[in-house]
């Protein structure tokens, strides 16, 4: 198990130190360290599995624990990418509902989410609408007391597997990004096409959706006409810190490997921990990784005082994924050949941190946040 100090810092309460031990106890028992063939069903078996047992009521609902949901994160990646994805994938998805939906729409989904029944989608992205949400295509019209939606939605997690997507739209109120509003749109709705399945170097659920009058009853929608980039917004607002978390699992992961492979790999008479080439590297591991858990969990404390963190959330995420990266390329490093043989700890590792640096906001997109945040205070 990785050096667990850190939860002695003051950023945390008891409740979530019980937390950290009850999780990795449950993990242990649970969570395998590889997945099989079919990433469907285990995703599946995952999100049955954390809600049957309680775990998804963290990332689900109105009031949402930062640092709890950092903690689970952070625990579940290093025991398994999968299970860390289909716990933040229910929270993702249902975010909107949860901050925004009607009490009609939270009866009829939220639960189903928490205790695992139904799996959940955010539907944002699309073919040229990626980190420029607003640039979005895909649209919808009123019709009497429905919406007609049209286009298509692209990189969607969850995709192919998802009882409901919550789907970004352009209704066009205003220009811009105050034209878009959110619907939610149960995955059998006719007009819905899972059009392409798409396959990453870490396997996930992954679709391109199509939509072809697809019509969804206005009672479907979530939040007012308009508002469905401040909705997003939001959401991603209260998970982005959460995949600096995730990062940090997959960090404290590779780096239990690295020691075990430094301890125990022997050459020219003795183990290749005690080079100081080793030595050196393994510090500068060790400190990437405290650096970024200070930021993670500063920014993920921030948030549960009430506070802005735009910047803290950007800084958190850019230092997490960024020196993740670093931390298992050196442990492949130290691995040698066996590091790049399919299936070993380190090459899974390395496969499932490249996407963290791209998804809800590239590395590219955080440095522009935190510059911008840093301009407007100077001003």
């Amino acid at each position: 198990m990785s050096d667990t100090n850190y939860l002695r810092w003051p950023f945390f309460e008891d409740r979530h130190r019980e937390l950290a031990g009850e999780l990795e106890a449950w993990a242990v028992r649970n969570v395998p360290d590889h997945h099989g063939a079919d990433v469907d069903q285990t995703c599946r078996s995952f999100v049955q599995k954390l809600g049957a047992s309680g775990w998804l009521r963290h990332a689900v609902g109105d009031t949402i624990d930062t640092r709890a949901i950092c903690l689970i994160r952070e625990t579940l990646a290093r025991h398994n990418g999968l299970a860390d994805f289909a716990f933040a994938m229910q929270g993702l998805g249902s975010g909107a509902i949860s901050l925004q939906g009607t009490p009609q729409q939270k009866a009829r989904y939220l639960s189903r989410v928490t205790s695992g029944e139904a799996i959940a989608a955010f539907a944002l992205s699309e073919p040229e609408a990626g980190s420029d949400v607003a640039a979005m295509q895909c649209s919808a019209h009123v019709d009497g007391d429905h919406a007609v939606i049209e286009g298509e939605k692209t990189w969607i997690s969850n995709g192919g597997i998802a009882d409901f997507y919550v789907v970004f739209c352009r209704t066009g109120e205003a220009p811009g990004a105050r034209g878009i509003s959110a619907f939610i749109v149960d995955a059998d709705t006719p007009g819905l096409e899972v059009a392409e399945r798409i396959h990453v170097i870490a396997p996930h659920p992954l679709a391109r959706l199509k939509f072809t009058h697809c019509r969804v009853p206005l009672t479907q929608r979530v939040g007012a006409a308009g508002e469905g980039f401040k909705v997003a917004m939001r959401t991603l607002d209260i998970f982005r810190t959460s995949v600096a978390g995730a990062a940090l699992g997959f960090a404290r992961r590779a780096m239990d490997e690295a020691l075990q492979r430094a301890t125990t790999r022997r050459m020219f008479n003795q183990t290749l921990a005690d080079f100081q080439l080793t030595q050196a590297k393994l510090a500068q591991m060790a400190t990437t990784i405290d650096s970024a858990a200070l930021l993670v969990y500063r920014a993920a404390w921030q948030r549960d005082q009430g506070l802005n963190v735009t910047r803290e959330a950007a800084m958190a995420k850019l230092t997490a994924t960024e020196g993740a990266q670093q931390v298992i390329d050196a442990a492949v490093q130290m691995f040698g050949g066996l590091g790049v043989v399919s299936g070993v700890a380190v090459e899974q590792l390395y496969r499932e941190i490249r996407s963290l640096r791209i998804y809800e906001g590239a590395s590219e997109v955080q440095q522009l946040i935190i510059a911008r945040e840093l301009l407007k205070d100077a001003k």
